[in-house]
């Protein structure tokens, strides 16, 4: 079983449509701090949403550069079942770096709302002001986006 890597952009987009939370690393004074939110794809951009305080919002102030993974899948596969290193998780994985914007414009934030929440349901939402202005709108344009596959079997 090997690992392949995904360059195919309508693949990956495929995974992250599939995926329902993304794995958002940061960096608070030098110590890695990770956390699971909900997301959506706009793009070249990552849409994510949070509360405007608390210690992922003040991360973010201070050092705006973040990595994001997806995973989907979770089957164990393996070659051999007598021989431990060859097993595997059959899985593929999205990885995105770049840096995290604040966005506080209210029409840009209901806007991106609206498009978070069609990675979710195909419902048409609308959202009154305040929920808008309260809520922490971040976009991450994506400046490296890489993709694997795990486990995938070797053809001969």
């Amino acid at each position: 079983m090997r690992t392949h890597f995904i360059h195919d952009r309508e693949e990956i987009d495929a995974i992250l449509k599939q995926c329902k939370t993304c794995y958002v690393a940061m960096s608070e004074d030098g110590f890695p701090y990770v956390l699971p939110l909900n997301f959506a794809i706009d793009g070249d951009r990552v849409i994510l949403h949070s509360a405007q305080s608390g210690r992922m919002w003040e991360t973010i102030k201070k050092n705006p550069k973040v990595c994001i993974n997806w995973t989907l899948g979770e089957e164990l596969a393996w070659q051999d079942a007598e021989v431990a290193c060859s097993y595997r998780v059959k899985s593929k994985s999205v990885i995105v770096e770049g840096t995290a914007e604040i966005i506080t414009d209210v029409e840009e934030k209901e806007r991106l709302f609206k498009h978070f929440m069609s990675q979710y349901s195909d419902l048409s939402f609308k959202f009154n002001a305040p929920a808008i202005r309260n809520v922490g709108v971040l976009v991450v344009p994506i400046t490296k986006l890489t993709a694997k596959e795990f486990g995938k079997k070797v053809r001969k």
